[in-house]
């Protein structure tokens, strides 16, 4: 086993838990955790959520928990170039997208805009919530009790979410802490102000490659674009003149393959040679040191995260917003803002825990179980649930 870097995350030297527990004899913590997730329900329905394309749609694209597998396998390479803790960074990454709700991100401005009055809807939030609360498979405490590592790489993945005044910064400067945040925060300071681990940083950019890469894969298979439109951008077009000068009258399908593949490589190294640089330009000789650098010390080079931007603007022009993908998310959108009123409205037709916690007499913990029940939904449930309810459906009718 490699041996870690002084400013790695050190099993032994965890900050540790909210709640006590033994040792195991054959896992060390981080291991733990990362175990807990996978075998956690929120992680189980990943598999029928959407990443860009319904998951019904075909086979062959990707879902939500195959992204968050590619994520991590990427993650874990980094790791073990870097030195750092590949357990922990295996732990973050299977744990990014727990709270995504059905229907990708269009999925998440819906419950976002239904939920606007008791502070809206997150998925890094909501990710948080599910393993400190919503998990509720053990007898001795709620959530999966996972260490503090794990959980601030989790919140902070993204970088810092406060100032060292509390003042919200960057995406929550506006709008605020998602009130999943501020709720925990009364539980355990997870110290917002400062950076994540490195494991939580390396997390975030393999979260970049896979989704950069796989998306251009998927908007080929369904048609969306083709490869004299991928082209058009620079990083791209490199790529695929370095296939057809080694494979000639390659047909697009394997063309488009080797590209990705050599994309994928081109970033995982870019990462690798600029973290390095900003590491040795740092000196941190501990994972305090990572935590309260003024800026992150995992990044991409200048000149890849230029391209990534340009790949995006491409991505975004050609794929989310083609016409096809536009209108079932218009579609799901006004699926899931259905649901969430209905539920609000009628909790006791939710299943188990969401009934209990909606039982409460606090409005605001009433709304916000059924924005749980909604977001944990598979999208074929949330479809089905839909047509249930239009179909006007007696009590304990929603499909199983």
């Amino acid at each position: 086993m490699t041996e870690l870097a002084p400013y790695a995350a050190h099993a032994e030297m965890s900050v540790g838990r909210l709640h006590s527990e033994s040792p195991c004899p054959t896992r060390d913590v981080y291991q733990r955790d990362r175990d807990r997730i996978v075998h956690s329900t929120a992680f189980r329905r990943l598999i029928h959520k959407t990443q860009v394309f319904i998951y019904h749609e075909g086979d062959h694209y990707r879902t939500r928990l195959t992204h968050t597998l590619e994520v991590a396998q990427i993650a874990r390479t980094l790791a073990r170039a870097l030195a750092l803790n590949e357990d922990l960074t295996e732990a973050i990454a299977l744990a990014h997208d727990l709270g995504h709700p059905p229907f990708g991100h269009a999925g998440e401005d819906a419950l976002n805009a239904a939920m606007a009055a008791i502070g809206g809807f997150d998925h890094n939030a909501q990710s948080l919530r599910i393993v400190t609360l919503l998990e509720h498979r053990y007898a001795a405490f709620c959530g999966m009790n996972l260490t503090f590592e794990t959980l601030e790489g989790i919140v902070k993945h993204n970088g810092p979410l406060v100032a060292a005044d509390g003042r919200p910064v960057a995406r929550h400067a506006e709008s605020g802490l998602p009130l999943a945040i501020r709720a925990y925060a009364r539980e355990q300071d997870l110290r917002l102000d400062t950076q994540a681990p490195l494991e939580g940083q390396i997390a975030a950019l393999a979260d970049d490659i896979a989704y950069n890469n796989h998306d251009i894969d998927d908007g080929f298979r369904a048609d969306y674009i083709s490869v004299r439109e991928m082209e058009e951008v620079p990083l791209v077009a490199r790529m695929l003149a370095e296939v057809r000068d080694r494979y000639v009258d390659l047909a697009d399908a394997p063309l488009v393959y080797e590209m990705n593949r050599r994309m994928v490589a081109a970033m995982v190294q870019d990462v690798l040679a600029e973290t390095r640089a900003r590491i040795v330009a740092a000196a941190p000789a501990s994972i305090e040191d990572v935590r309260t650098s003024p800026a992150p010390l995992a990044q991409f080079s200048d000149g890849m995260a230029a391209s990534i931007a340009d790949l995006r603007r491409f991505l975004f022009a050609r794929v989310y917003k083609h016409r096809d993908i536009v209108k079932k998310m218009t579609d799901a959108q006004a699926i899931l803002r259905e649901l969430y009123d209905y539920f609000a409205a009628n909790p006791a037709e939710m299943h188990l825990e969401a009934t209990r916690v909606a039982s409460l007499s606090d409005d605001t913990a009433r709304l916000r179980a059924a924005g749980d029940f909604v977001a944990g939904m598979t999208d074929m449930f949330a479809i089905k649930a839909y047509a249930a309810i239009k179909s006007g459906f007696a009590k304990g009718a929603l499909p199983g």
